[in-house]
């Protein structure tokens, strides 16, 4: 099975088409693998990224697609790795949109607080990586669509 790494920001649908799809796609959520706990404390894994890099090769050739975080580390680990991956995140103007749904779906506080300080920033980064990855900023509002057009595009589809 030909697989393709997804790296895309949070709120994009990554785990509703999991949902949908679960014989062909894995959503790695990377919090499973950045953090520990050592004594009772909460702490960073000093193993991550390589862990979720490790995980990630793991499982390609099973899914057809395989959610990834689309954290700086991430991507830097993937190409490092020479792991193309697809990187999609929303329009930069889509930001109180995405904070209202980070808010919908029940986030904490702290997570929508750091969204909504960094949204800028993390979307402008996003725009800017030019190698190691197709770079796409969202046409449709949940990824499902960016999904079929990736596909669609790869078998030279051009509807």
């Amino acid at each position: 099975m030909k697989t393709r790494i997804i790296s895309a920001f949070p709120g994009t649908g990554k785990t509703i088409y999991h949902l949908k799809h679960t014989e062909t796609t894995l959503d790695s959520d990377s919090s499973n693998f950045s953090w520990i706990i050592d004594n009772g404390e909460k702490k960073r894994n000093p193993n991550f990224p390589n862990n979720y890099i490790e995980h990630i090769k793991e499982n390609i050739g099973k899914y057809q697609f395989i959610f990834v975080s689309s954290h700086k580390e991430v991507r830097e680990a993937l190409k490092d790795n020479c792991l193309f991956f697809y990187l999609i995140y929303p329009c930069r103007d889509k930001k109180e949109q995405y904070i209202q749904r980070y808010k919908n779906r029940d986030n904490t506080q702290d997570f929508v607080k750091l969204l909504e300080n960094n949204w800028d920033i993390w979307i402008r980064q996003c725009e800017f990586e030019e190698y190691g990855c197709a770079n796409i900023t969202m046409l449709w509002n949940y990824i499902e669509k960016e999904l079929d057009h990736i596909v669609r595009s790869e078998n030279g589809d051009k509807k």
